[in-house]
């Protein structure tokens, strides 16, 4: 797997769907707000990246909203039909 590093930050790249992953572009959106996440999902509508923080249920800032076991759930229903995404996690 691919490592990456944002602000000190270490993240593996665990999915890959359609070569949506371009480090530049998410160099450019990534902000403190995604320190807590476990995960961040970015995704493509109209040539345009869009991030989204996800958790595992033990990190006490996790709702039904951003439950990483209802990723699948966001894509499905609030991103663009069959676009292209990347999915990162938080790594020790």
């Amino acid at each position: 797997m691919k490592t990456i590093t944002l602000d000190n930050i270490n993240y593996e790249l665990i999915e890959d769907y359609k070569n949506g992953f371009d480090l530049e572009s998410l160099k450019e959106k990534f902000t403190d707000y995604f320190y807590d996440y476990d995960y961040i999902l970015g995704d493509w509508s109209y040539d345009k990246l869009r991030l989204k923080g996800f958790c595992e249920r033990k990190n006490k800032i996790c709702k039904r909203i951003n439950d990483i076991k209802f990723k699948d759930d966001y894509i499905k229903n609030l991103c663009s039909y069959d676009c292209r995404y990347f999915l990162i996690k938080k790594v020790d």
